[in-house]
Protein backbone atom coordinates (compact mmCIF):
# COMPACT_ATOMS: atom_id res chain seq x y z
CA UNK A 1 0.00 0.00 0.00
CA UNK A 2 1.08 3.67 -0.41
CA UNK A 3 1.40 5.16 2.47
CA UNK A 4 3.03 8.82 0.94
CA UNK A 5 1.38 11.47 2.45
CA UNK A 6 -0.70 14.34 0.69
CA UNK A 7 -0.38 17.67 1.69
CA UNK A 8 -3.10 19.39 3.32
CA UNK A 9 -3.99 22.02 1.19
CA UNK A 10 -2.90 25.60 2.75
CA UNK A 11 -5.03 28.52 3.84
CA UNK A 12 -4.46 31.96 2.92
CA UNK A 13 -2.04 33.49 5.27
CA UNK A 14 -3.61 36.58 5.41
CA UNK A 15 -6.76 34.29 7.29
CA UNK A 16 -4.45 32.58 9.52
CA UNK A 17 -2.82 35.91 10.45
CA UNK A 18 -6.50 38.02 11.62
CA UNK A 19 -6.39 38.98 14.66
CA UNK A 20 -9.89 39.46 14.81
CA UNK A 21 -9.43 35.16 14.97
CA UNK A 22 -7.65 35.33 18.29
CA UNK A 23 -10.40 38.08 19.87
CA UNK A 24 -13.09 35.98 18.24
CA UNK A 25 -15.26 35.23 21.28
CA UNK A 26 -15.38 31.86 20.08
CA UNK A 27 -16.08 28.98 20.99
CA UNK A 28 -18.10 29.59 23.75
CA UNK A 29 -19.50 26.63 24.45
CA UNK A 30 -19.46 22.84 23.51
CA UNK A 31 -19.75 22.22 19.64
CA UNK A 32 -22.36 19.84 17.82
CA UNK A 33 -20.85 17.67 15.18
CA UNK A 34 -23.94 16.40 13.80
CA UNK A 35 -23.65 13.04 12.10
CA UNK A 36 -26.56 12.54 9.83
CA UNK A 37 -26.58 8.65 9.54
CA UNK A 38 -26.68 6.34 11.74
CA UNK A 39 -23.66 4.27 14.33
CA UNK A 40 -21.61 2.11 12.62
CA UNK A 41 -21.71 3.85 9.10
CA UNK A 42 -18.72 5.40 7.61
CA UNK A 43 -19.35 9.22 8.43
CA UNK A 44 -19.92 8.34 12.11
CA UNK A 45 -16.92 6.71 12.51
CA UNK A 46 -15.04 9.91 10.93
CA UNK A 47 -16.33 12.04 12.82
CA UNK A 48 -15.54 10.14 16.26
CA UNK A 49 -12.40 9.85 14.98
CA UNK A 50 -11.84 13.60 14.55
CA UNK A 51 -13.71 14.31 17.03
CA UNK A 52 -10.95 14.10 20.33
CA UNK A 53 -8.77 16.25 18.37
CA UNK A 54 -10.83 18.91 17.64
CA UNK A 55 -11.83 19.16 21.49
CA UNK A 56 -8.44 19.48 22.13
CA UNK A 57 -7.18 21.80 19.57
CA UNK A 58 -10.67 23.82 20.64
CA UNK A 59 -9.98 23.22 24.30
CA UNK A 60 -14.13 22.52 24.46
CA UNK A 61 -16.24 19.20 24.33
CA UNK A 62 -17.41 18.11 20.69
CA UNK A 63 -20.31 16.35 20.88
CA UNK A 64 -21.14 13.52 17.84
CA UNK A 65 -24.90 13.89 17.13
CA UNK A 66 -26.74 11.43 15.22
CA UNK A 67 -29.46 12.24 13.50
CA UNK A 68 -30.30 9.88 10.49
CA UNK A 69 -32.87 10.04 7.85
CA UNK A 70 -33.55 10.61 4.35
CA UNK A 71 -30.45 9.95 3.06
CA UNK A 72 -28.82 12.46 5.68
CA UNK A 73 -30.97 15.39 4.86
CA UNK A 74 -32.61 15.12 8.16
CA UNK A 75 -29.53 15.93 10.39
CA UNK A 76 -28.46 18.37 7.30
CA UNK A 77 -32.01 20.69 8.23
CA UNK A 78 -31.29 20.72 11.19
CA UNK A 79 -27.76 22.12 10.89
CA UNK A 80 -29.77 24.78 8.45
CA UNK A 81 -31.76 25.58 11.41
CA UNK A 82 -29.34 25.98 14.06
CA UNK A 83 -27.70 29.51 15.42
CA UNK A 84 -25.24 31.06 12.83
CA UNK A 85 -23.01 30.66 15.41
CA UNK A 86 -20.02 28.43 14.82
CA UNK A 87 -21.29 25.57 17.65
CA UNK A 88 -22.90 23.36 15.23
CA UNK A 89 -21.29 21.86 12.24
CA UNK A 90 -22.17 18.35 10.00
CA UNK A 91 -19.89 15.66 8.24
CA UNK A 92 -21.70 14.82 5.15
CA UNK A 93 -21.35 12.10 2.82
CA UNK A 94 -21.92 11.84 -0.93
CA UNK A 95 -25.79 12.07 -0.50
CA UNK A 96 -25.56 15.57 0.39
CA UNK A 97 -24.84 16.37 -3.65
CA UNK A 98 -27.38 14.10 -4.49
CA UNK A 99 -30.58 15.60 -2.27
CA UNK A 100 -31.34 18.82 -3.68
CA UNK A 101 -32.16 16.78 -6.88
CA UNK A 102 -33.61 13.55 -5.45
CA UNK A 103 -35.96 15.17 -2.08
CA UNK A 104 -38.31 17.63 -3.03
CA UNK A 105 -38.39 19.55 0.14
CA UNK A 106 -35.19 18.67 2.28
CA UNK A 107 -35.45 21.26 4.42
CA UNK A 108 -33.15 23.64 3.70
CA UNK A 109 -31.53 25.45 0.39
CA UNK A 110 -27.85 23.91 -0.17
CA UNK A 111 -26.56 27.64 -1.37
CA UNK A 112 -28.49 29.81 0.84
CA UNK A 113 -28.36 27.89 4.11
CA UNK A 114 -24.79 25.92 4.36
CA UNK A 115 -21.34 26.87 3.94
CA UNK A 116 -18.63 24.49 3.09
CA UNK A 117 -15.82 24.06 5.25
CA UNK A 118 -13.30 21.18 4.38
CA UNK A 119 -13.57 17.99 1.78
CA UNK A 120 -11.86 15.37 4.00
CA UNK A 121 -11.87 12.73 1.80
CA UNK A 122 -12.64 10.73 -1.10
CA UNK A 123 -12.73 6.47 -1.63
CA UNK A 124 -14.22 4.59 -4.62
CA UNK A 125 -17.22 2.06 -3.51
CA UNK A 126 -16.57 -1.72 -3.74
CA UNK A 127 -18.69 -4.05 -5.61
CA UNK A 128 -18.65 -7.30 -2.90
CA UNK A 129 -20.37 -10.11 -2.61
CA UNK A 130 -20.76 -12.75 0.36
CA UNK A 131 -18.18 -15.71 0.70
CA UNK A 132 -21.01 -18.23 0.52
CA UNK A 133 -21.52 -16.90 -3.17
CA UNK A 134 -20.07 -18.48 -5.82
CA UNK A 135 -18.71 -15.81 -7.99
CA UNK A 136 -15.38 -14.34 -8.54
CA UNK A 137 -15.62 -11.47 -10.35
CA UNK A 138 -18.13 -8.71 -11.96
CA UNK A 139 -18.40 -10.71 -15.42
CA UNK A 140 -19.48 -13.62 -13.41
CA UNK A 141 -21.84 -11.45 -11.38
CA UNK A 142 -23.25 -9.57 -14.70
CA UNK A 143 -23.70 -12.96 -16.58
CA UNK A 144 -25.46 -14.30 -13.80
CA UNK A 145 -27.66 -11.45 -13.81
CA UNK A 146 -28.38 -11.55 -16.78
CA UNK A 147 -29.37 -15.51 -16.87
CA UNK A 148 -31.60 -14.25 -13.81
CA UNK A 149 -33.15 -10.90 -14.40
CA UNK A 150 -34.33 -9.04 -11.20
CA UNK A 151 -33.34 -11.86 -8.86
CA UNK A 152 -30.01 -11.14 -7.64
CA UNK A 153 -29.82 -8.09 -4.66
CA UNK A 154 -27.42 -5.41 -4.01
CA UNK A 155 -27.77 -3.24 -1.38
CA UNK A 156 -26.86 0.53 -0.65
CA UNK A 157 -26.73 2.93 2.26
CA UNK A 158 -30.51 4.44 1.02
CA UNK A 159 -32.38 5.44 -1.98
CA UNK A 160 -30.77 7.98 -4.09
CA UNK A 161 -26.83 7.26 -3.14
CA UNK A 162 -23.83 6.93 -4.78
CA UNK A 163 -24.07 3.23 -5.10
CA UNK A 164 -27.85 3.45 -5.78
CA UNK A 165 -26.91 5.89 -9.14
CA UNK A 166 -23.54 4.24 -9.63
CA UNK A 167 -25.22 0.85 -10.14
CA UNK A 168 -28.18 2.88 -12.41
CA UNK A 169 -25.86 3.89 -14.79
CA UNK A 170 -23.84 0.08 -14.52
CA UNK A 171 -27.45 -1.80 -15.61
CA UNK A 172 -27.67 0.57 -18.45
CA UNK A 173 -24.07 0.11 -20.28
CA UNK A 174 -23.73 -3.39 -18.83
CA UNK A 175 -27.08 -4.54 -19.80
CA UNK A 176 -28.55 -6.61 -16.78
CA UNK A 177 -30.71 -5.77 -13.54
CA UNK A 178 -30.65 -6.19 -10.32
CA UNK A 179 -32.99 -5.51 -7.38
CA UNK A 180 -31.90 -2.54 -5.28
CA UNK A 181 -32.44 -2.98 -1.67
CA UNK A 182 -31.65 0.51 0.23
CA UNK A 183 -30.94 0.64 4.09
CA UNK A 184 -30.76 3.53 6.71
CA UNK A 185 -27.16 4.05 6.03
CA UNK A 186 -23.84 2.18 6.31
CA UNK A 187 -24.50 0.77 9.81
CA UNK A 188 -27.64 -1.27 8.85
CA UNK A 189 -26.49 -2.30 5.33
CA UNK A 190 -22.88 -3.16 6.66
CA UNK A 191 -24.84 -5.91 9.58
CA UNK A 192 -27.27 -7.44 6.34
CA UNK A 193 -23.71 -7.70 4.68
CA UNK A 194 -22.26 -9.88 7.47
CA UNK A 195 -25.60 -11.87 7.50
CA UNK A 196 -25.40 -12.97 4.16
CA UNK A 197 -28.75 -11.53 3.29
CA UNK A 198 -27.51 -9.65 -0.21
CA UNK A 199 -26.23 -10.71 -3.06
CA UNK A 200 -23.86 -7.74 -3.64
CA UNK A 201 -23.09 -5.06 -1.03
CA UNK A 202 -22.22 -1.61 -2.27
CA UNK A 203 -20.43 0.62 0.08
CA UNK A 204 -16.98 2.08 0.14
CA UNK A 205 -14.55 0.10 2.27
CA UNK A 206 -15.39 2.49 4.91
CA UNK A 207 -19.37 1.48 4.95
CA UNK A 208 -18.91 -2.15 4.57
CA UNK A 209 -16.99 -2.07 8.45
CA UNK A 210 -13.52 -4.27 7.67
CA UNK A 211 -15.26 -7.22 6.44
CA UNK A 212 -14.08 -6.48 3.01
CA UNK A 213 -11.58 -9.78 2.66
CA UNK A 214 -13.08 -11.51 5.46
CA UNK A 215 -16.85 -12.14 5.02
CA UNK A 216 -16.95 -9.70 2.02
CA UNK A 217 -15.05 -10.53 -1.48
CA UNK A 218 -14.59 -7.88 -3.44
CA UNK A 219 -15.02 -7.89 -7.48
CA UNK A 220 -14.33 -4.24 -8.32
CA UNK A 221 -14.58 -0.45 -7.37
CA UNK A 222 -16.15 2.16 -8.88
CA UNK A 223 -13.14 5.10 -9.33
CA UNK A 224 -11.88 5.70 -12.85
CA UNK A 225 -8.58 4.20 -11.74
CA UNK A 226 -7.48 1.66 -8.78
CA UNK A 227 -7.24 2.87 -5.28
CA UNK A 228 -4.00 2.44 -3.46
CA UNK A 229 -5.48 0.12 -0.96
CA UNK A 230 -6.91 -2.55 -3.38
CA UNK A 231 -4.18 -2.78 -6.30
CA UNK A 232 -5.36 -5.63 -7.55
CA UNK A 233 -8.72 -4.80 -7.58
CA UNK A 234 -10.10 -4.36 -11.15
CA UNK A 235 -11.90 -1.28 -11.62
CA UNK A 236 -15.87 -1.10 -12.98
CA UNK A 237 -14.09 -0.04 -16.35
CA UNK A 238 -11.74 -2.91 -16.31
CA UNK A 239 -14.45 -5.68 -15.73
CA UNK A 240 -15.92 -4.88 -18.94
CA UNK A 241 -18.81 -2.27 -18.39
CA UNK A 242 -17.84 1.06 -19.53
CA UNK A 243 -18.46 4.96 -19.01
CA UNK A 244 -17.90 4.10 -14.92
CA UNK A 245 -16.11 7.12 -12.48
CA UNK A 246 -17.67 7.45 -9.11
CA UNK A 247 -16.03 8.59 -5.31
CA UNK A 248 -17.62 8.64 -2.64
CA UNK A 249 -16.51 11.74 -1.03
CA UNK A 250 -17.02 12.79 2.99
CA UNK A 251 -16.50 16.76 4.19
CA UNK A 252 -17.64 19.32 6.78
CA UNK A 253 -20.36 21.93 6.29
CA UNK A 254 -21.54 24.64 8.43
CA UNK A 255 -24.34 27.03 8.49
CA UNK A 256 -24.50 30.21 6.24
CA UNK A 257 -23.80 33.24 7.94
CA UNK A 258 -20.69 31.57 10.66
CA UNK A 259 -18.50 34.13 10.62
CA UNK A 260 -15.42 34.38 8.43
CA UNK A 261 -13.26 34.27 11.17
CA UNK A 262 -15.13 31.36 12.96
CA UNK A 263 -15.20 29.26 9.56
CA UNK A 264 -11.51 29.49 9.05
CA UNK A 265 -10.54 28.80 13.05
CA UNK A 266 -12.76 25.68 12.76
CA UNK A 267 -10.72 24.84 9.41
CA UNK A 268 -7.57 24.94 11.05
CA UNK A 269 -8.78 22.83 13.98
CA UNK A 270 -9.82 20.32 10.87
CA UNK A 271 -6.69 20.46 9.13
CA UNK A 272 -4.42 19.77 12.15
CA UNK A 273 -6.91 16.85 13.35
CA UNK A 274 -6.51 14.85 10.19
CA UNK A 275 -2.37 15.32 10.47
CA UNK A 276 -2.36 13.61 13.73
CA UNK A 277 -0.28 10.20 12.22
CA UNK A 278 -3.03 7.81 14.30
CA UNK A 279 -5.80 10.03 12.36
CA UNK A 280 -3.90 9.32 9.07
CA UNK A 281 -3.21 5.91 9.33
CA UNK A 282 -6.89 4.80 10.49
CA UNK A 283 -8.02 6.97 7.95
CA UNK A 284 -5.88 5.77 4.56
CA UNK A 285 -5.30 2.41 5.93
CA UNK A 286 -8.42 0.34 7.26
CA UNK A 287 -11.11 3.03 6.18
CA UNK A 288 -9.61 3.44 2.94
CA UNK A 289 -10.31 6.87 2.34
CA UNK A 290 -7.39 9.08 0.92
CA UNK A 291 -6.71 12.49 2.64
CA UNK A 292 -7.50 15.53 0.84
CA UNK A 293 -8.16 18.75 3.36
CA UNK A 294 -9.08 21.35 1.18
CA UNK A 295 -10.02 24.79 1.31
CA UNK A 296 -13.60 26.07 1.91
CA UNK A 297 -13.54 27.27 -1.56
CA UNK A 298 -12.04 24.14 -3.37
CA UNK A 299 -14.52 21.99 -1.50
CA UNK A 300 -17.37 24.68 -2.86
CA UNK A 301 -16.74 24.26 -6.52
CA UNK A 302 -16.40 20.07 -5.93
CA UNK A 303 -19.74 20.10 -4.78
CA UNK A 304 -21.08 22.27 -7.28
CA UNK A 305 -19.74 19.65 -10.14
CA UNK A 306 -20.93 16.94 -7.49
CA UNK A 307 -24.28 18.16 -8.02
CA UNK A 308 -24.93 19.04 -11.42
CA UNK A 309 -23.38 15.60 -12.45
CA UNK A 310 -25.52 13.30 -10.12
CA UNK A 311 -28.57 15.21 -10.22
CA UNK A 312 -28.82 15.25 -13.97
CA UNK A 313 -28.38 11.20 -13.24
CA UNK A 314 -31.09 11.56 -10.95
CA UNK A 315 -33.17 13.24 -13.65
CA UNK A 316 -32.37 11.33 -16.51
CA UNK A 317 -32.31 7.52 -14.27
CA UNK A 318 -36.12 9.10 -12.71
CA UNK A 319 -34.94 8.26 -9.41
CA UNK A 320 -37.40 8.85 -6.06
CA UNK A 321 -36.18 8.99 -2.65
CA UNK A 322 -38.93 6.09 -2.11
Amino acid sequence: MNTKRRPLLALPAAALARPSLAQAPWPSGPIRLIAPFPPGGSVDTLSRLLQPHLSAELGVPVVIENRPGASGAIGTATLARSPADGLTWAMVFDTHAVNPALIANPGYDTKRDLTTVMLVGTSPMLITTHISRPWRSLQEVVAAAKARPDTLTYGSIGNGSLAHLTMSLMQKAGGFQVVHVPYRGGGPMSAAAAAGELDMPMATNAGLGGQVGQTLRPLAQTGARRSTLFPDLPTVVESGIPGIDALAWWGVIGRAGVPEPVLRRFHVALGKALEMPEVRARISGPLGIEIVGSTPEAFGSFLDTQMETWGRVVRENNIRSE
